[in-house]
């Protein structure tokens, strides 16, 4: 493969790998004021409190599944690049979150415990997407 052609591949990786970090981003941004609106309403905020929350947490589910999506064509990007073994990523194990966040919630407190799961997660992946990203560039 040419440098050229490599510089592509590269260049090609990197906006993938934007494009996956801002869903994810987007996606904690609204998890951390699901996760505010929610204890607000533990405390007894009421119809609105839930309204909100509820709606917070929509927006959180629209990005987290963005950010699946956003983060399978990364993963099919940086295969493309030749790099290292250890700094290929594995989507699958920590994309979870969005198949299973609002699977079966039944309680304020279950709501948080999911919210406070899938901001672990997202923050995990937006640690490694950063990271991967940061290989890219000094290539």
């Amino acid at each position: 493969m040419s440098d050229e052609m490599m510089r592509q591949e590269i260049n090609e990786a990197i906006a993938a790998g934007e494009r996956a970090l801002y869903s994810l981003e987007c996606a904690q941004e609204k998890l951390n004021s699901a996760r505010s609106w929610g204890i607000f309403d533990m405390l007894g905020g009421g119809f609105i409190t839930d309204m909100i929350k509820h709606s917070r947490m929509e927006d959180a589910s629209r990005y987290m599944d963005e950010a699946k999506h956003d983060l399978k064509i990364f993963q099919r990007e940086l295969r493309d690049v030749q790099v290292p073994t250890e700094f290929r990523m594995e989507v699958g194990g920590f994309l979870t979150f969005a198949d299973f966040f609002f699977d079966g919630i039944l309680a304020d407190y279950m709501v948080q415990t999911k919210i406070a799961e899938a901001r672990e997660q997202v923050a995990d992946a937006i640690s490694r997407v950063r990271h991967l990203l940061n290989e890219l560039r000094r290539m």
